[in-house]
């Protein structure tokens, strides 16, 4: 008997997709927040926008705005956690809150497709609360 043996060049460890999308979501979340542009082009389709209702009308914003927003190096002080995903195949919906302290409170609702191996934010809608002011004496 001849035993073969074969050298296989894998990855020992494969990423989930609820792992990938979890990334993909934190480098929104924090590359907003550390100011690191490059990781939102990395979560963003190119044909990504956001949207939200201001004074009862839709307003529609890109991403490569919202991008060119935040400024490298530029730190902001917002608290972001994931609160949910859900994932279907190649298909993500996930929730996210985005807290501003003293200021306002965002929940994020997200749609994400996987294609070309990785997955990225093609949909943003939002909504937001203001925060009351906490004046320490």
């Amino acid at each position: 008997m001849k035993v073969l043996k074969a050298n296989f060049k894998s990855n020992s460890f494969v990423k989930s997709d609820s792992e990938q999308v979890t990334e993909t979501l934190l480098d929104y979340i924090d590359g907003t927040a550390n100011g690191q542009p490059e990781r939102l082009r990395k979560a963003f389709h190119p044909d990504f926008n956001l949207y939200t209702v201001v004074k009862d009308s839709l307003w529609i914003r890109s991403g490569e705005e919202y991008v060119s927003n935040v400024k490298v190096g530029q730190k902001v002080n917002r608290i972001g956690k994931i609160i949910s995903i859900d994932i279907e195949k190649d298909a993500a919906i996930a929730k996210a809150e985005i807290v501003i302290p003293d200021v306002r409170s965002f929940t994020d609702y997200f749609l994400l497709l996987k294609y070309e191996g990785s997955w990225k934010i093609v949909h943003k809608s939002y909504s937001w609360r203001d925060l009351p002011k906490i004046e320490i004496e």
